[in-house]
């Protein structure tokens, strides 16, 4: 017999059952109604309930088929009007157990081969070598069964990877699950979340932190729910028609855990759906190739085979994990996680059956991911359905008033990030320091080379000025070397020679002949000495030479200087000209 698709609705006074069963005659179908059982058969399908109220058959219910998309649905009357059946969504907690007529709790033997995992004929299907040496596979004893560690949902299981330790190498950490307890296997996860831990990459997420503000921003599905009762959850929280296809799959079993067991799967629960609050954030919703590996590996219940005492010792694992494995490592993320289960818990079991639901699918879309749904989520998914409502908002009251600090994760987080923020100072302190320096000694530099030039300028404008120049021509091509046909200013004689008006009775023929003679000499001078910046300081040294020797020829005759014998003397500047004349009272007797 097939189990169909169904589906539950419900209305204060009616139930309303939708069951999918393609290629049937309506005329061969039987219908059973009675209080709490509900049975449909139509060959090849048969569906039995266990519903959570009653429901009568008086006449008053309402059967229709649709032929095109071969769904039956039945509106059937509630026993007591207004009733609100709870769980409705959760689908496979309303298939009946077989040789059962209630949905009360039923005790699962999970002694023994029976808590070893299912999959046995998926094995089968797997090619296999069949010249491979083969062993008799013979059961454990009672003993050797006892002294095996346990692990998985309720630590129920046992001897597991001691079959599959190959497949299993890549999807746990612990090396022999079976033989390590647990307290060693929480130091074994210690000592290699800290030999894991970066700091240079958890620096450099902490000061570049664009990307990571960019995912804080995100808001994922759950965050649009609001706490609400049971009803109201119900309406809240949509499963779309892959998920309704996996809760049928699943087979309804109860599970008979102690006090401790309860409270150890409450907390592994916890850190289930914190790895997946991070995944999704830190995808932004879209689940990829890295997603398994994200959230089997930030989960210390999936990755070490974990057991927690606390919620605090929860928290501590996930934030060192956090900030240890994947690719963003950040508190902010981590803290952003804990308010998105704190929610997740609020919105009620429905929310969290989603999720489990996702994570399902993630696990069994990779290979040998997958184990960890035989493991752990798909009990976690029927476990859930069972649950109370009240136990889920009262976990979520105690997370959501945990509180996690750095400190805690024993990182030494707050002394690297404050050796890290005054590294940062000071290197913008020697940044600053240099920069206004530098600004210092240019501002230095330019104005000190703004007044050589300026002088540089001004001497070289007063001289082409003395030389018959103009300062015009100085500023309009200041790059420019000046030249002109003459050294000598071209201006008339009684300038250059004022002694000659006192001697108006010399000959003009001679006067001519002498300036004729110094006009060649400083043409000549001129064609020799180019006048250039680099021969600037040359050509002030050749010209103060030149006039102590010339003053050094004048002392022995006893002339102190050109005014006391009457001459003129005429110095044109030395970086324009560095030739001089003098004219004394002996030469004026020889041109006479």
């Amino acid at each position: 017999m097939i189990t169909p698709a169904f589906d539950l609705h419900q209305d204060p006074d009616h139930l309303t059952i939708c069951i999918r069963a393609p290629y049937t005659r309506t005329s061969e179908f039987d219908l059973f109604i009675d209080g709490t059982d509900f049975k449909f058969y139509a060959k090849p399908y048969f569906l039995r309930l266990s519903l959570p109220g009653r429901i009568v058959e008086d006449g008053r219910e309402k059967a229709t088929f649709d032929l095109d998309k071969g769904v039956f649905t039945l509106k059937v009357p509630k026993e007591t009007p207004g009733e609100h059946f709870e769980g409705l969504q959760m689908l496979t907690s309303l298939l009946a157990p077989k040789g059962s007529r209630s949905a009360k709790p039923l005790v699962e033997d999970v002694s023994g081969e029976g808590s070893e995992i299912s999959g046995d004929g998926e094995e089968e299907e797997e090619e296999y070598d069949w010249q491979l040496e083969q062993e008799v596979y013979t059961d454990r004893s009672e003993e050797e069964q006892r002294t095996l560690q346990k692990y998985g949902f309720g630590n129920q299981r046992s001897g597991v990877f001691s079959r599959l330790q190959e497949e299993l190498s890549d999807v746990i950490d612990v090396k022999n699950p079976d033989g390590t307890s647990a307290s060693e296997r929480r130091q074994a996860r210690l000592e290699a979340e800290a030999l894991a831990f970066s700091s240079d990459h958890y620096l450099a997420d902490l000061f570049e932190d664009d990307e990571i503000n960019r995912l804080l921003k995100f808001t994922p599905w759950w965050s649009k729910l609001s706490p609400s009762t049971e009803q109201e959850e119900e309406s809240a929280v949509s499963f779309s028609d892959e998920e309704k296809e996996q809760l049928r799959k699943f087979t309804n079993r109860s599970y008979l855990l102690d006090k401790m067991s309860r409270y150890q799967a409450w907390l592994s629960l916890v850190d289930i759906l914190l790895a997946y609050s991070y995944e999704v954030r830190s995808t932004e919703g879209e689940h990829n190739v890295e997603s398994p590996w994200n959230v089997r590996k930030l989960s210390g219940t999936l990755c070490w085979l974990e057991t927690y005492s606390c919620l605090l010792d929860v928290l501590v694992s996930f934030g060192r994990r956090v900030l240890c494995y994947p690719l963003y490592r950040h508190f902010a993320l981590v803290t952003s996680a804990i308010s998105d289960t704190v929610k997740i818990f609020q919105s009620g079991k429905a929310c969290i059956l989603k999720c489990l639901l996702d994570i399902h699918k993630v696990f069994r879309e990779n290979d040998p991911a997958y184990i960890l749904n035989d493991l752990y989520i798909t009990d976690y998914c029927i476990w859930i359905q069972r649950v109370k409502s009240k136990k889920v908002i009262e976990l979520a009251t105690v997370l959501q008033n945990a509180s996690l600090q750095k400190k805690d994760l024993e990182l030494e987080l707050d002394e690297l990030e404050s050796a890290a923020r005054m590294v940062v100072e000071e290197e913008q302190q020697a940044s600053s320091d240099s920069s206004s320096s530098a600004s210092s000694d240019s501002s230095s530099s330019d104005s000190s080379s703004g007044s050589e030039e300026s002088e540089t300028e001004g001497q070289g404008c007063f001289e082409f000025k003395q030389g018959g120049g103009s300062r015009e021509a100085c500023k309009d091509n200041p790059s420019q070397p000046s030249s002109f046909t003459s050294p000598i200013p071209h201006t008339s004689s009684t300038a250059l020679f004022p002694s000659e008006n006192r001697k108006a009775d010399a000959p003009r023929s001679a006067s001519q002949g002498c300036r004729q003679l110094i006009q060649e000499l400083g043409e000549q001078m001129t064609e020799e000495l180019r006048i250039s910046t680099d021969a600037s300081s040359e050509a002030e040294t050749q010209c103060s030479l030149m006039s102590e020797a010339a003053v050094d020829a004048e002392e022995p005759s006893g002339r102190s200087s050109s005014s006391s014998s009457g001459g003129t003397l005429l110095e044109p500047s030395p970086c324009t000209n560095p030739l001089l004349i003098v004219q004394t009272h002996q030469d004026q007797d020889f041109i006479s």
